[in-house]
């Protein structure tokens, strides 16, 4: 076959596979920075990032991350209650002069996380699960000792690993039939994407811990909120494991730490024990969230069979939660990935467009709309989301190869190349940059 007879071919099946399994590109960790001062202890240690990268991996990959989990919540009252804890937590740590940030993300899997530069996101999912603004307090307060201890930074001096904003979709588990899809099978259907920036050792969870009590006491709260935020992490984790998949990876949970929680609360913290728990102010503050419980359950659901690859189950329990919460962006994106899963491409277009109505400035949404107007055979359209998407959350290498494949289906030859060298210039070696590589070779470009 000439190279001028391969390109103008449609693209087939087998070739959609090969654009399925994209994910965000790593970050690229700085290279080791040398000693600091502790700012807990004071002492020397070793740290692979100064505290200008550490504000700079936030701002670079944080949006991203966000993203992946959904976006915030369009919830303005709820996130600035959120962040308004957090700064009342900062104003009581070890480095008060750090921008902290926090907001309530999209995600229904339980979890909070924060990057280094004090960057915070908790998901709506654990938010149904706490009782009180202590216990809220304690869980920041926990993601705040991090960033004082700069566990990210000493892990970057030793083995840190960084993922972020992985916008993963899968459509490879709906072409099983072909041998090639093995290797990106399950990537869109795990419970809990968000990848975070470093999975601590069961000592930084210590210190967090402790520093993350004396934060929250400071502040005015009860440590019993500590307490109580360990009972429910260990409870949940026997009755609903995948929910907490993630969190457990990246936070180590154990019977000790609810322990010495208790302990602490008694021996050092027991004049503040007296206070009262403030429930009240919590449940006001997050019943936006309470409204569409029921939803957000359902989408727990559907995800965790998702991720079992029952997908006509999965759509069952995401057409159960729209039913609840029609507008509700992240059932909608995540209706729309189980529809492409199974190759339903036009219905899984429909809920993508649907949740960019939504919430039109976040970009999930987007990116995801983009491959179903990929699978529907539409270059243009899939090229104007892929556009879209960039100006929203620039610095996303996979977009470069998704447009490569848009302008390939227009038959717009010289485009698709640059896109394609321009993502193996970026040093991607995945499945994607093979099959750029390759289409590059077979158009007589590379050797």
């Amino acid at each position: 076959m000439s190279h001028d007879r391969f390109f103008r071919r449609e693209m087939t099946r087998r070739d959609f596979l090969w654009l399925s399994g994209i994910a965000g590109a790593a970050v690229t960790l700085p290279q080791l920075y040398g000693c600091a001062s502790d700012p807990i202890t004071g002492e020397q240690v070793l740290v692979g990032m100064s505290e200008a990268e550490e504000l700079n991996v936030d701002r670079k990959h944080a949006p991203q991350q966000f993203s992946a989990d959904f976006g915030a919540v369009q919830d303005d009252a709820l996130n600035r209650y959120i962040n308004d804890l957090e700064l009342s937590l900062g104003r009581n740590s070890h480095r008060p002069e750090v921008p902290y940030n926090a907001r309530v993300v999209n995600a229904n899997y339980i979890n909070a996380y924060t990057f280094p530069g004090g960057s915070m996101a908790c998901t709506r999912g654990i938010l149904l699960d706490l009782k009180s603004e202590d216990e809220l307090a304690a869980l920041f307060g926990h993601e705040s000792g991090h960033v004082n201890a700069r566990h990210s930074a000493k892990q970057a001096g030793r083995t840190m690993v960084a993922q972020a904003g992985a916008m993963a979709v899968n459509v490879a588990v709906a072409m099983s039939d072909y041998q090639g899809a093995a290797p990106l099978a399950g990537i869109a259907t795990q419970i809990g994407s968000s990848a975070l920036l470093s999975s601590y050792s069961r000592d930084n969870e210590r210190q967090a811990d402790a520093l993350g009590m004396e934060y929250m006491t400071r502040a005015g709260y009860n440590p019993d909120g500590m307490v109580n935020l360990m009972d429910m992490l260990r409870s949940q984790h026997k009755e609903k494991p995948g929910l907490l998949q993630t969190m457990f990876a990246s936070h180590p949970m154990s019977d000790e730490r609810y322990d010495t929680a208790e302990r602490e609360a008694n021996d050092t913290y027991g004049s503040s024990r007296s206070k009262k728990l403030q429930r009240e102010r919590y449940m006001d503050n997050t019943a936006s969230l309470r409204r569409i419980a029921p939803a957000i359950k359902a989408e727990q659901e559907g995800e965790t069979l998702m991720s079992k690859k029952s997908l006509e189950e999965a759509e069952s329990r995401f057409s159960t939660a729209l039913k609840a919460a029609p507008d509700d962006y992240c059932g909608n994106v995540l209706m729309g990935k189980c529809l492409l899963a199974q190759k339903q491409y036009a219905d899984a277009d429909r809920h993508f467009t649907h949740a960019s109505q939504i919430y039109p400035g976040e970009g999930q949404a987007m990116y995801q709309r983009g491959v179903s107007k990929l699978a529907l055979g539409k270059g243009p359209e899939a090229l104007a989301a892929f556009d879209a998407y960039d100006r929203v959350l620039p610095g996303n290498a996979s977009t470069l190869f998704l447009k490569g494949v848009a302008y390939e289906t227009m038959q717009d030859k010289r485009a698709a190349t640059q896109h394609y060298a321009a993502y193996i210039r970026n040093g991607n070696k995945d499945a994607q940059a093979q099959f750029a590589y390759q289409r590059l070779q077979a158009w007589g470009l590379v050797k």
